[in-house]
């Protein structure tokens, strides 16, 4: 085998010569959208979205992918009890946590082939790269991929992470149902279905007591249009947005389409309408943002007034007390909207329940770890300090 170089013992010129194979990565993106690719929107191979909800089938394809590309690449993989994934690169010293790129191979219903994936590819080029020119780092490096780190098959964002860094009960995310079942059938939990594809781990799910990380990087797309629009190259990441997650139960009574008058009508998707546009607006005023993703009304018939809306609300804000203060906006306005249904006389009125499901305060990362990436991007593109191809985010 050949000499190891200690990456400690590069001169500057050495280390700005190491660079990732972009075609080798790109290649990689595209051949693990062979599982879930759907939502073709072109005629390219390449032009497909992606579908690989988490635990599931496809994503055990991936999953698998993943294990033994990183063991081929002197890795030695873990995975803990909710089915985090880490591949990790001994080095020169290895009573020291592992710093650790990566991010999620699990995608959104409707998702793309790099939310997510790209941050896992990237660091397995990274390994690639250390491998195929014989480095040897002074500590362990490795990748992580986050279980459910999307929350869309089960509704708990950053599922995987959450238990790891104790944020997240593990017993009650084992309990936690899929979002909706398929053609009528039970509801899987996390639990079972980390059985079904053999990925519940007996490392523990813990960041003390599992798999410690001395730091961890992710590239990721931006999932917005503000750097292609300014015709930036990367935005360095601070920090990440606070939000709350709600289901929303709107309840009135079913009536005729045609022999009930307004006056009478407790038309439960009426009432929802007027809730959507007003909490956007209250958030709109304070710099957050409103999102209502799922909605659905009963009794789905064309000429009967809706008697039930049950729908999500998702409110975001990178700071703690305008988020806390657009919530607290709303449930008052929730409040006004039950009485103002009821103001004439006759009207049978609704009943609005709102419930908190998830919630993640804002975070503001390391600065120093800010700083490198932001070193290092300028390093990589070649760009001076007072160039604003590069963007504090």
């Amino acid at each position: 085998p050949a000499a190891r170089l200690r990456s400690s013992d590069l001169r500057h010129e050495d280390l700005n010569s190491l660079k990732v194979n972009s075609d080798r990565l790109w290649k990689s993106i595209h051949s693990t959208a062979q599982w879930g690719e759907a939502h073709r929107y072109g005629d390219r191979p390449v032009e497909t979205g992606l579908s690989r909800l988490a635990l599931s089938d496809t994503d055990k394809h991936a999953r698998d992918w993943f294990v033994k590309t990183c063991e081929r690449l002197s890795c030695e993989v873990h995975i803990d009890e909710i089915g985090n994934l880490f591949a990790i690169r001994p080095g020169m010293k290895n009573d020291v946590p592992a710093t650790f790129a990566g991010s999620h191979l699990d995608s959104q219903p409707m998702g793309g082939r790099f939310d997510g994936v790209l941050g896992v590819c990237a660091g397995i080029e990274m390994l690639k790269v250390l491998e195929e020119n014989h480095i040897e780092t002074e500590g362990p490096v490795g990748v992580v991929n986050w279980s459910n780190e999307e929350g869309a098959r089960f509704p708990m964002s950053m599922m995987g992470s959450g238990v790891w860094a104790r944020a997240r009960d593990l017993e009650s995310v084992y309990a936690l149902e899929e979002a909706s079942g398929k053609g009528g059938q039970k509801k899987k939990t996390v639990l079972e279905e980390l059985e079904h594809i053999e990925y519940k781990g007996k490392t523990k799910a813990s960041w003390d007591e599992g798999i410690r990380l001395g730091g961890h990087f992710e590239l990721h797309i931006e999932q917005g249009p503000n750097l292609e629009k300014r015709r930036e190259r990367v935005g360095v990441v601070e920090g990440v947005q606070g939000y709350r997650w709600f289901d929303i139960q709107v309840k009135g009574q079913a009536a005729h389409a045609g022999a009930t008058a307004y006056e009478y009508r407790a038309d439960a998707l009426f009432w929802a309408s007027r809730i959507i546009w007003r909490v956007r607006e209250m958030a709109e005023r304070c710099g957050g943002l409103a999102t209502v993703g799922i909605i659905n009304s009963e009794p789905q018939s064309i000429n009967t007034v809706p008697d039930r809306v049950t729908m999500t609300l998702d409110i975001r804000h990178p700071k703690a007390k305008p988020l806390k203060e657009i919530c607290t906006r709303i449930s008052e306005y929730l409040t006004e909207i039950e009485r103002h249904s009821l103001s004439k006389k006759g009207n049978p009125g609704i009943d609005i329940v709102i419930k908190q499901i998830f919630s993640s305060e804002p975070t503001s990362f390391d600065g120093d770890a800010v700083q490198s990436v932001e070193e290092s991007a300028r390093n990589v593109l070649n760009m001076p300090t007072n160039s604003v191809a590069i963007r504090r985010m």
